[in-house]
Parts: structure tokens; C-alpha cells; sequence
């Protein structure tokens, strides 16, 4: 560590102290005690600390009263509630306080250890920066254009093939449809003989059914051949129209 942290442990069991002290001291922490929660607030006052733990049952003032006055008078200093007799209130209302995390007795050095590092873990920042300035949170990571644009390149893709396609479907819709509804009047002329058959009208049948299946290709036939026959009269009419007309001496 480049520089020494802090911690106040606030315990009426010196045993609790000394604990800390052992595990700490040779990680680059300075172990600070206090018998009480009065006691702690008056070295809060007279100097900072990086991480506070307190446990919950002490005379006089208990650890939640301290958890709750540190956070209020110093919201940027980590706290962590200490004790042997945890409940569901207790534990609700140090989280309500702030806490920055409940440890449960007995306590092992790794739990004191990864304690005081999980504690300190958000404001490593914030305690390695000078005083008055704010560190600013690295910039995300720039994203490639070739992956910005791919999406992008995609969606380009599917809508140039959609609009490609789209006469060709046309097409093949106006080419199949005659040929669908062709279909159906032969199976209803078909349905229309059987029914006729039975009852012996088979001849006057047969020339309904004829002017049935022709209809539609006299008049697809008028459809298709119509255009040109216009087309040559406008053209007669033309030549006819130059012929006539003497030329202009």
C-alpha cells in the first residue's frame, strides 16, 4: 500500500481490538480502538478514519447509534456492524443506515481481512486522489465501426432484397392467380356435371359448362388482344390522316 488506512474498531471486548490488530498491522493498516460509541465519535471528530467497524451490543450508546451518527456526519466513511447477536431488525436497520456490510461472531482473519478490503473497495478512488478534486470513471471502451456498422449493413442488405424481389413476387402472383381461379371453376363445373348427370340433363349442362370454361379466356384473350388492336387503329388512323393531307408547296 502506498500509504497507511486508518480503522477504528469500536468493541467494549479489548479481545475484539487486539484481533484486528493482528490481522491488520501487518497489512498496512493502523488499528485504532474505542471502548464505546461516545468514545469513537470523539476520535471520529479529532481525526479520519477509513473504515469504522463497531459492534452492536456496548454500553451507553449501541453500534447501530454509531452507525447511523458516522453516516450522517460523514456519508463517504465505509462502516461495519460487528456483533454475536444478529437479528433481522438489526441487520435492517444497519442496512438502512448506510452499512457497508454484517459480519457475525466469532470472527476469522479472513473475514476481517476481506472485510476491511471490501469496505474500503469503493472509495480506493476517491482516498487516492487530492483533496478537492473528483477522479473520473475510465471511458468505456470505443466500439469498432466494423462492429457499430455491421447491424447496420444488415438491415441494408434485407430491405435492397426485399425491394428487388418484390416485383418479381408481384409477377408470379398475377401469373398464378388466372390459373388458381381457372382451377376453381373447373372443380365447380366438374361438381356441377356430376350433380347435372344424375339427373339426365347431361347436353344442357355440357353447354353451360363450355360457356363456363371459356368465359374467362374470351375475356383474357379480349384483355391481352385489345391493346394491340387499339394500338393498330391509332395507327391506320394516323397513316390515313398523312396520306390525305396534300403537301405544302
Amino acid at each position: 500500500m502506498s500509504a497507511l488506512r486508518k480503522v477504528l474498531v469500536v468493541d467494549d471486548d479489548p479481545v475484539v481490538g487486539k484481533s484486528f490488530n493482528r490481522v491488520l498491522s501487518d497489512k498496512g493498516y493502523v488499528v485504532v480502538t474505542a471502548e464505546d460509541g461516545f468514545d469513537a465519535l470523539i476520535k471520529l471528530q479529532a481525526e479520519k478514519y477509513d473504515v469504522v467497524f463497531t459492534d452492536i451490543r456496548m454500553p451507553g450508546m449501541d453500534g447501530l447509534e454509531v452507525a447511523e451518527q458516522v453516516k450522517a456526519a460523514q456519508p463517504w466513511t465505509p462502516v461495519v456492524v460487528v456483533t454475536g447477536y444478529a437479528t433481522a431488525a438489526n441487520e435492517e436497520r444497519a442496512r438502512a443506515a448506510g452499512v457497508s456490510d454484517f459480519l457475525r461472531k466469532p470472527l476469522s482473519p479472513e473475514m476481517i481481512e476481506d472485510s476491511t478490503a471490501k469496505a474500503l473497495r469503493p472509495f480506493t478512488a476517491e482516498l487516492a486522489a487530492p483533496r478537492g478534486q473528483e477522479t473520473t470513471a475510465p471511458a468505456p471502451a470505443a466500439v469498432p465501426d466494423s462492429a457499430a456498422e455491421a447491424p447496420n449493413q444488415g438491415g441494408m442488405l434485407k430491405n435492397m432484397a426485399l425491394f428487388l424481389s418484390a416485383p418479381f413476387i408481384g409477377l408470379l402472383y398475377a401469373i398464378l392467380l388466372p390459373f388458381v381461379g381457372l382451377g376453381m371453376l373447373g372443380w365447380f363445373a366438374a361438381q356441377a356435371l356430376v350433380e347435372k348427370a344424375r339427373n339426365r340433363d347431361v347436353v344442357r349442362f355440357g353447354s353451360f359448362a363450355l360457356r363456363l370454361v371459356a368465359g374467362p379466356f374470351i375475356g383474357l384473350a379480349f384483355l391481352i388482344v385489345l391493346p394491340f388492336a387499339a394500338m393498330g387503329m391509332l395507327a391506320w388512323t394516323g397513316a390515313k390522316s398523312l396520306g390525305t393531307r396534300a403537301p405544302a408547296e
